[in-house]
């Protein structure tokens, strides 16, 4: 984004926005729908946003120094919606008022919608009409909601009962500009939810920007290099409702560029993600993993399309196999991919190139198992991935949870989200997966990502999702759940035995293989765990001989 070697500075995401739409304001910022609006169109309506929202009575309720780390200063503005001009908007708009935007799962059901507008205290809620009945059941026992803001996005639903409608409210706004912005204000981040409650992470700005989105340098410095920069173009291809995406849109942003949004943001369509690509010349597309690159690749073998312009594939959130990275980089010569680790209680920590290694950053660090020093190159431990310095606060209304993720070693808070690692010799990163997910059989660890990636790498193999159900010799035992791929037969047991054997010790090779027609994620492609424990608890499979060793 800016000189790597440059000062980190304090900024506000809002007041940041502002400052480049001065220098840029007739260039594109925003296509979506079939709009494109401007730099200069999107900060009238972000202003206009605000202004709705301040005249309802929300904003800033304390000074952000003056609460514990586990409070927020701000009311809290749900964004209930699919990726889309609103959901930009919503972002900027609510910080612009001194709000904070939560991030909502669109795939709620009532239950679990009702449970983060309630633990976030949510006073507004900006809403698709398709999402509108969903909404209208959870209603009445949120009285702290206040403010409905419905967009019409062609679904024929009807206007909640004291909503108004977004854009109608916008057009009766006087927009003015914001006051006040600072780097204490609060950046809310809720997490998927996929191996738990969703908890709302609670960043500094300042410390989000520079940790998650690595900006550097002054205002001044930011805006000459935006003005500079003339052709970023960033088509964000996960849900902006997951932090990846709608990290990936604000760094664009940030740098003076166009956010461009897939014509069916309502789900994951390659062919769709690609012929928005060629007609808006895209130049860094961000997607997610395997999940998301191998549906790609299937319609980049079938289908033509003039990719000339996109440069950069940005990944993040599941594996990038490194053979799934060789084919991108032979159906797009010259394209570059970064392959992002991370999370959304530590921002970005280290960097690959689709090659399986991580080079982590300088603030990156692993912790031993029990969290009280830092591991060095070399050793054997299986530590704990953690970042440190300027990191969140904590999780909003929870201050158990945010002393046993925000730990303080050696006098410096630290964050570690669960993710466990080893440190190379050479100071790389070698990854296991995520602690929550970790399958104990017969007294050894199982990391189920380190057996995906294996199984994902058969030819034969669309998509996998490793967990464990009960056995009586080994408390638990690995178990498979697969997808083949299309017009492809399952493989044998014996040669996907044989295929993790090759790269697996034998503890960790799965003792039963479920086939599905298709592997469950959300729709940022983030592995359902809680459902692939249901399929396999439910499946026989056919079970591989139960003997020692695996």
């Amino acid at each position: 984004m800016s000189d790597p070697a440059a000062p980190i500075a304090d900024h506000n995401c809002a007041a940041l926005h502002e400052a480049v739409a001065a220098a840029v304001g007739d260039r594109d910022c925003l296509v979506a729908g079939g709009i494109t609006r401007t730099w200069a169109e999107v900060t009238d309506r972000t202003r206009r946003l605000a202004a709705v929202l301040a005249d309802a009575g929300i904003g800033l309720r304390r000074p952000p120094t003056e609460v514990a780390p586990w409070e927020s200063p701000h009311d809290h503005v749900a964004l209930y919606l699919h990726n889309g001009h609103e959901y930009l908007e919503g972002m900027i708009g609510a910080w612009k008022a001194r709000a904070a935007s939560v991030n909502v799962n669109y795939r709620y059901v009532a239950g679990e919608l009702a449970h983060v507008l309630r633990d976030s205290g949510a006073v507004a809620v900006v809403y698709h009409g398709a999402f509108a009945a969903t909404l209208a059941e959870v209603l009445p026992e949120l009285p702290q909601v206040r403010l409905l803001l419905q967009v019409d996005d062609g679904s024929g639903a009807p206007l909640l009962p004291g909503a108004r409608w977004y854009e109608e409210a916008l057009a009766a706004a006087t927009p003015r500009p914001p006051r006040d912005l600072s780097p204490d204000d609060r950046y809310v981040l809720y997490t998927g939810g996929t191996t738990g409650r969703p908890k709302g992470t609670l960043w500094r700005q300042g410390d989000f920007l520079a940790t998650a989105l690595g900006v550097r340098g002054t205002v001044d410095e930011l805006v000459a290099a935006a003005r500079r920069r003339t052709d970023l173009r960033v088509l964000p291809s996960a849900p902006f409702m997951h932090g990846a995406a709608h990290w990936n849109a604000l760094s664009a942003w940030i740098a003076g560029g166009t956010v461009v949004v897939q014509d069916d943001p309502t789900r994951f369509d390659p062919a769709d993600v690609l012929r928005t690509c060629e007609r808006e010349r895209v130049t860094s597309l961000q997607i997610v993993g395997d999940p998301f690159a191998r549906p790609l690749l299937d319609e980049l073998d079938t289908g033509a399309y003039d990719l000339s312009r996109l440069r950069v594939l940005l990944s993040g959130g599941a594996v990038l196999s490194p053979a799934v990275a060789q084919r991108l980089r032979e159906h797009v010569p010259g394209l570059r991919i970064i392959d992002v680790l991370g999370s959304s209680e530590s921002g970005r920590q280290a960097v690959g190139d689709g090659s399986a290694r991580f080079r982590p950053e300088a603030t990156t660090v692993v912790l031993s198992a029990d969290r009280r020093r830092r591991l060095a190159p070399g050793d054997d431990e299986v530590g704990w991935l953690a970042q440190a310095g300027r990191v969140p606060l904590g999780y909003l209304g929870d201050p158990e949870k945010t002393a046993a993720t925000f730990p303080v070693v050696d006098g410096v808070r630290h964050a570690v989200a669960g993710d466990r690692v080893r440190l190379r010799h050479d100071g790389t990163l070698e990854l296991l997966g995520r602690d929550s997910v970790t399958i104990n059989t017969g007294g050894e660890k199982v990391f189920a990502e380190e057996v995906e990636q294996v199984l994902t790498d058969h030819p034969a193999v669309a998509d996998a999702i490793v967990t464990g159900r009960p056995s009586e010799r080994w408390g638990q035992e690995v178990v498979a759940v697969l997808a083949a791929r299309p017009g492809v037969a399952p493989p044998a047991d014996d040669e996907l035995r044989a295929h993790c054997r090759a790269s697996l010790a034998g503890y960790k090779v799965p003792k039963a293989f479920v086939w599905v027609d298709r592997v469950q994620r959300s729709p940022a492609g983030k592995a359902d765990y809680a459902w692939a424990r249901a399929v396999a608890g439910e499946a026989p499979g056919r079970p591989a001989p139960d003997r020692a060793g695996g």
